[in-house]
């Protein structure tokens, strides 16, 4: 018999907990839910504007360099890591289609890199707390274009530090300049800044 610590079951269930709520209200509310360590995460951008036409721009780039089995992801569904106790639903993610084929959410493990377009509600959550998933989930690659600042940033290289699992290298980008994603590199052209 095996008996766990009472706050590893505490964890488990105040997360399925957070998982069941999420589920119930994602078809009724705007926006993404996202489970974090802190919480659920309401993002209320629209799929539309901006922020939308950047995603499907990036991901039309990526899938014109990449190799044919890769795809540039929009849709659902989330990554999830239930022993860490975090569900994020990228706006790109870049993961092979043979990882594409399960039932619920994806491995994050499967997934090559993620890529965020900073929303104008609630652009900590790009910056911050995404920035602490996703080397956590073991995504090796978090691109982030920022819309309000027409700026982005790279960050690879995962290592451990004594707060757990960070990049270790940024390599910061312009909109106009090409950005390196992994092996591909693409154009930022003509990616939409939000309006003052």
């Amino acid at each position: 018999m095996t008996i766990t610590p009472h706050h590893t079951d505490h964890g488990s269930f105040q997360y399925q907990a957070m998982r069941d709520i999420v589920r119930r209200m994602s078809d009724g509310v705007p926006g993404k839910l996202e489970i974090t360590k802190e919480g659920i995460v309401h993002d209320t951008t629209a799929p539309g504007g901006p922020h939308g036409l950047t995603a499907a721009r990036i991901s039309r780039r990526l899938e014109q360099v990449m190799p044919d089995e890769l795809l540039a992801h929009t849709g659902t569904p989330d990554v999830e890591d239930v022993a860490e106790g975090v569900l994020r639903h990228p706006d790109v993610m870049v993961i092979a289609e043979a990882d594409m084929e399960v039932e619920g959410s994806f491995d994050p493990r499967s997934v090559l890199a993620a890529i965020e377009v900073v929303s104008r509600s609630n652009p900590d959550n790009d910056w911050t707390s995404k920035m602490r998933d996703y080397p956590l989930l073991g995504i090796p690659i978090y691109v982030i274009f920022d819309p309000r600042t027409g700026e982005g940033a790279v960050f690879s290289d995962i290592h451990t530090t004594p707060a757990g699992s960070r990049y270790a290298t940024r390599k910061d980008f312009l909109y106009g300049e090409p950005v390196t994603i992994g092996e591909w590199t693409i154009s930022t052209d003509g990616l939409l800044r939000y309006a003052p």
